[in-house]
Formats: C-alpha cells, sequence, structure tokens
C-alpha cells in the first residue's frame, strides 16, 4: 500500500526531456565556444596591432612608368685616333706583305763571277757610273733579268758592250766585253750568258763594268739594287 502510494507520488514529478537536455548543452557548448573565440580576437588585436587582414589590405597598384637606367657619361679614350691609324697602317702592312710572299720572285742572277775592284762614285774627276768585277778573260757575263737585247756592238770609252732593258724599263749596261753573244731585239732570260769578259776600250785589266739606269735615265750605284734583288758583289 505504502509503496503503490509512493509510486502514484512520483507521477506527479515533472521530467525532464532528453531533447531538451541535448539543446542546453549544445547552447552552452556553443557559448562557451564563441566566448573563447571573441576573447582569442581581442587578444590577439591587443598583442599584434599591426597585423591586417589580406582581404583588408590593398594591393599597391603597378608601376608602369619607363625604367630610367644611370648610364655614365661617355669619354672618348685619349689618343684614340692615333690608336685606330696605327692599327689600320700594321693592317695594311700586314696585307701588303702577304701580297708580296704570293708574287712570284723574277728569276735573278749576278752579271758574273769575280773579284770587285771599283765601286760607283767619282773617280779622277769624272763620274764613275758603274761598278767593275775583275777575273779572267771570257769569263761568262750573264743578264741579272729576263730583258731584249737593245744594244749589243761598239761602244765609245767601253770598247764593246751590250745593252740589255728589263720589263720595268730598267737598262742594265755591260762594258769593256771581249765577246759577244747575242744581238739587238733578242730576248734573254736571267742567267743566260750574254758575252764574255775582257779589256776592250779605256781599261786597265780584264773586267766587267756594270751599270744600271732605272727607267732608261741616270745610273745609280748598283751594290744596293743589286742587294734588293738578293744578289751580293761587295
Amino acid at each position: 500500500m505504502q509503496q503503490n502510494q509512493r509510486a502514484a507520488a512520483g507521477k506527479h514529478r515533472k521530467q525532464a526531456s532528453p531533447a531538451r537536455s541535448r539543446v542546453a548543452f549544445v547552447a552552452l557548448a556553443t557559448g562557451t565556444v564563441s566566448t573563447a573565440g571573441a576573447t582569442g580576437l581581442a587578444l590577439a588585436q591587443n598583442q599584434s596591432p599591426s597585423i591586417a587582414l589580406a582581404a583588408d589590405s590593398a594591393a599597391p597598384a603597378a608601376d608602369n612608368s619607363p625604367q630610367i637606367l644611370a648610364i655614365p657619361e661617355f669619354k672618348p679614350m685619349p689618343n684614340l685616333s692615333d690608336q685606330l691609324n696605327k692599327a689600320v697602317e700594321y693592317s695594311n702592312v700586314l696585307a701588303a706583305a702577304d701580297v708580296a710572299a704570293r708574287t712570284p720572285k723574277p728569276k735573278v742572277h749576278t752579271p758574273a763571277e769575280g773579284a770587285f775592284t771599283s765601286g760607283f762614285g767619282m773617280r779622277w774627276g769624272v763620274l764613275h757610273a758603274g761598278i767593275d768585277i775583275a777575273n779572267a778573260t771570257n769569263t761568262p757575263i750573264y743578264s741579272v733579268l729576263d730583258g731584249v737585247v737593245i744594244d749589243a756592238g761598239a761602244a765609245s770609252g767601253f770598247g764593246q758592250w751590250v745593252r740589255v732593258q728589263h720589263e720595268d724599263g730598267t737598262i742594265t749596261v755591260y762594258g769593256h766585253v771581249e765577246t759577244i753573244n747575242v744581238t739587238v731585239g733578242q730576248k734573254v732570260t736571267a742567267g743566260q750568258q750574254i758575252a764574255g769578259m775582257g779589256s776592250r776600250g779605256f781599261s786597265t785589266g780584264t773586267h766587267l763594268h756594270f751599270e744600271v739606269h732605272p727607267g732608261g735615265g741616270g745610273p745609280i750605284d748598283p751594290i744596293p739594287w743589286l742587294a734588293n734583288l738578293g744578289i751580293v758583289v761587295a
């Protein structure tokens, strides 16, 4: 009887709804999280006031203006003109040397073998217009370069001579000869025998008197002319 009365009395108590309990718990949790979030945001703002969100900061405008480069003032090198002129001159020298190396050298020959006895210059008050090379009678006399015989025979002062004109107009003279091996108008080559050594005309002994007349004009010293051809006679 008493148990039945207790059971009946318990029925009058208001029981909590499980759904309502869950809603209350969620609300409480949400409030706690919101409060913690707000508190964290406030702390972050207080501790780092300079931090700005990327979305809140405006991107700087692109600078499309042309870039100006700092270029040092041009200053020409000292003596640049002289250096350029020297470079051009050196280049021309190299080019000329290359052409000379490629150009076939003319065949040349000594006018005669023997002893050098007299040079070019004044002698006994008059110009000795050539050089003398002494040797035995009929020692071969050769044309120094290719050419054409323009004289071959008697000649005043020389007794007999041979004259050869070469391609550039230079004339070589071979005087006091004993014998003559060529005729006027004949083409001769360098090293070809044109006469034999003698002592005809105004002579004090058997020798070759050799002269050089560039362009057919006045005589010059044969020694440097021969040396330029690679022939040494003294």
